[in-house]
């Protein structure tokens, strides 16, 4: 009964976006989003969606919470994979404190499986690390490159590299490419803050936050950050509460 309820309440929820979307739909966003762009968005997705509206008018306009595109960034949010951000940042900041200089492939090379275990990595993200960064020094990936290709070219690259699955690649085209209708789907805050906008029993599956962000092309990063800009501005639940 409580899935029945849950799916109908997506799809009027989605419906009802869609039914209230402006005379002129805005087909294309552009290649990277800039100030310009994140204006107009939000204008957009407020006419098209009440929810996302109310974010706005409490919380404001979004942080950008960019990153410089690059190496680095890619093992940050490999750090972030499942565990908290505060977790992540720490060990990133132990990493960074132990080279000299900026972290690039060669010197992330250079440090053995012992030191990166006493910064906090994991077996497994050692490997994922290591398997990243001797690409780049065999010159098999080249992330500067990432810049000037289009989303779904990014999408092949990234998704083909062990370790860097669909979240991993849709943050790195949100924060470090800055791409305005990335979505990364399996994110936990995301489907937190989807669940609780939208009064739904249960928390959405990445499956079913694709079809509710699906009327917020080609700004769904925008509606992402407006996401966790209420998520990150939610009141403490009480302790017990599913959607904590």
């Amino acid at each position: 009964m409580m899935k029945t309820k849950h799916a109908k309440l997506i799809k009027e929820s989605t419906a009802e976006v869609i039914q209230r979307a402006p005379a002129k739909v805005i087909k294309e966003s552009p290649a990277t989003l800039d100030g310009a762009a994140l204006a107009r968005s939000l204008r957009y997705l407020s006419e098209r969606d009440p929810d996302l509206a109310r974010i706005l008018h409490e919380h404001g306009s979004p942080q950008m919470w960019a990153r410089e595109p690059g190496f680095a960034t890619l093992i940050y949010i490999i750090l972030e994979q499942q565990v908290s951000l505060a977790s992540a940042k720490a060990v990133f900041d132990r990493l960074t404190a132990t080279v000299e200089g900026p972290l690039t492939a060669a010197r992330f090379l250079a440090l053995d499986d012992a030191t990166l275990r006493s910064a906090g990595f994991s077996r497994q993200k050692i490997a994922y690390g290591k398997n990243i960064a001797a690409l780049i020094e065999e010159g098999r990936l080249d992330l500067d490159a990432l810049g000037a290709a289009d989303d779904e070219a990014v999408r092949s690259t990234l998704l083909g590299i062990k370790g860097v699955g669909p979240w991993t690649t849709e943050i790195y085209l949100l924060r470090a490419l800055n791409r305005p209708d990335a979505w990364p789907g399996g994110d936990l805050a995301l489907a937190v803050a989807v669940q609780e906008i939208r009064r739904l029993p249960l928390r959405p599956t990445p499956l079913e936050l694709e079809a509710i962000a699906e009327p917020w092309r080609p700004w769904r990063a925008v509606a992402a950050r407006l996401l966790w800009q209420y998520y990150l501005n939610r009141p403490a639940r009480p302790e017990g509460d599913q959607t904590a």
